[in-house]
């Protein structure tokens, strides 16, 4: 059950990852992981811990074309081990011969590490989808970039958070976006909130979701927000979720507070999520448990089931035909 994954959310940081083959493993300062959806959300995560950190996102099949990839690490990111995006990174780095690292659960991904001593990290299969796997996921990847501090950083998370202690706030949450298409706003800062916000309600809540982030959305997404009576129907069903982080920029602030104050002026429903924390990594997952409650609260809401993907499973169907 949704609801168990997320009660049971913070054991993940109590996740020792291990490198098996660990000895070929050498140390690298630029990375690239090939993986997709739940499987995927970690790097964005690591990207706002440590924006220094030379590390790209591929989400697509083969490999990204990039003029250093032989000195990047490329690391095989899936779940379930049978992403078929995945298996063809895989397959195209081994024909390159590229340095190449694993995580997941099992599958074909681990199977052709095994067979071809490439090293890996296995993290345990407790049952849960994907996107409710991140735990599992940050420290693996962590482990296999050599992010020790980081690791042992996660690790007190294990003691600090308690799902049930945003439970009432995300239930809320979602009996506000009750009728309405959630549009999650925070700063480039916190860009992987948005985004994993806006995944969260496609898969836990089964509806329609959207993001974005400032400054950008100024420059084009508003002003498609300015309501007049010809086009009021299209705007009137989106509810702007704004992510407010007291460590964001002076000017990102102000523009988070004018634009607040247009989209109402115009009738637009606005609400606010405010993130708190003594450090990053609190006010990372305290908002994403917030975020996990209300999408599985907004399933039920409308009568679904919060795990389950259907409509991607029967995707996978007609793949395979």
């Amino acid at each position: 059950m949704m609801s168990d994954a997320i009660k049971n959310f913070y054991k993940q940081f109590e996740f020792e990852p291990e490198i098996i083959n660990g000895r070929k493993l050498k140390k690298y300062k630029k990375f690239v992981v090939c993986g997709m959806g739940g499987s995927q959300l970690a790097i964005d995560i690591l990207k706002k811990l440590d924006p220094t950190l030379d590390i790209i996102s591929h989400r697509d099949y083969g490999l990204p074309e990039l003029i250093d990839l032989k000195q990047r690490l490329v690391i095989l990111s899936s779940y379930s081990g049978n992403t078929e995006e995945v298996l063809s990174s895989m397959k195209l780095a081994l024909k390159k011969k590229l340095p190449i690292a694993a995580v997941a659960v099992g599958g074909k991904l681990l199977a052709e590490a095994k067979i071809n001593n490439i090293p890996y990290v296995q993290m345990p299969d407790t049952g849960v989808q994907p996107r409710c796997a991140l735990g599992f996921s940050l420290r693996g990847l962590m482990k296999l970039i050599g992010l020790e501090k980081e690791l042992k950083e996660t690790f007190k998370l294990a003691k600090i958070l308690k799902a049930t202690d945003f439970e009432n706030t995300g239930k809320e949450l979602a009996e506000k976006l009750k009728g309405f298409v959630p549009v999650f706003y925070a700063s480039r800062e916190n860009y992987c909130l948005a985004l994993i916000s806006k995944i969260k309600f496609n898969e836990n809540g089964k509806i329609p979701a959207f993001f974005n982030v400032f400054p950008e959305l100024n420059h084009n997404e508003m002003n498609g927000m300015d309501v007049v009576a010809t086009n009021s129907e299209l705007s009137k069903k989106f509810c702007f979720i704004f992510i407010i982080d007291k460590d964001d920029l002076q000017r990102n602030k102000k523009r988070i507070e004018i634009t607040k104050d247009l989209y109402k002026k115009r009738g637009l429903k606005v609400e606010f999520l405010e993130l708190k924390g003594k450090n990053t990594l609190e006010k990372i997952f305290s908002n994403l448990l917030i975020i996990d409650w209300a999408s599985h609260y907004t399933a039920l809401n409308y009568g679904y089931d919060s795990e389950p993907v259907p409509l991607v499973e029967e995707f996978k169907g007609l793949m395979k035909k």
